[in-house]
């Protein structure tokens, strides 16, 4: 991680906010990809891969979102990708709305520095979390509202998470339409709808 991420939010290191946390965690988990990048995938917290390899969506999860950017023209390292929380929740439980208060300060700061195109949340508790509303992810997924996170105005879509198409597979469709609308709005190579211009 070069100095220059570490100034700007993007890099944190040594934070100690959420006992837990800190208590069941081998590393912090930071983002990865592009400073400058068009497109943000959000997760909930490092799983325990995640926790060991020191990356976001390392697991199945990360290898189902890797074949859905494939598939539309994009590659993991056209991508940022981050949580909410950066630091394993014991038992991979969801993190709390303390854990998710302390560690948004360093998400706002990410997410300002990016200034991505795109800020795509994956899965119920980024949606809410950044949305600040009850999101229903399986009707919404694809949808794009615009949020203030710090002095940045910027779009956020709504996504099933990669696991949900593990364990449902009708959610499959779900989660290929939103990276193809993804795609689209970046204008990655193959994220054309099929429907033509819209």
């Amino acid at each position: 991680m070069s100095e220059s991420e570490n100034t700007t939010g993007l890099c944190v290191e040594g934070c100690e906010e959420c006992p837990d946390l800190v208590a069941s965690r081998s590393r912090i988990v930071n983002g990865v990809g592009p400073a400058d990048a068009d497109v943000v995938f959000v997760g909930e917290g490092p799983g325990a891969n995640e926790d060991e390899q020191g990356e976001p969506f390392v697991g199945r999860s990360g290898d189902v979102l890797n074949a859905a950017l494939a598939d539309h023209g994009l590659s993991r390292g056209d991508v940022r990708i981050t949580n909410c929380v950066r630091c394993r929740p014991p038992e991979n439980r969801d993190p709390t709305d303390a854990e998710l208060a302390n560690c948004r300060p360093y998400l706002d700061a990410e997410l300002e520095a990016v200034a991505p195109d795109v800020v795509v949340a994956l899965g119920k508790v980024p949606a809410q979390h950044l949305l600040g509303r009850d999101v229903a992810v399986t009707k919404e997924a694809g949808t794009i509202e615009t949020v203030a996170v710090g002095d940045a105005r910027l779009d956020v879509l709504i996504c099933v998470h990669p696991a949900a198409t593990l364990y449902d597979r009708s959610q499959e469709d779900t989660f290929e339409s939103a990276i193809e609308k993804v795609a689209t709005i970046v204008g990655a190579e193959g994220g054309q709808s099929s429907l033509g211009d819209f």
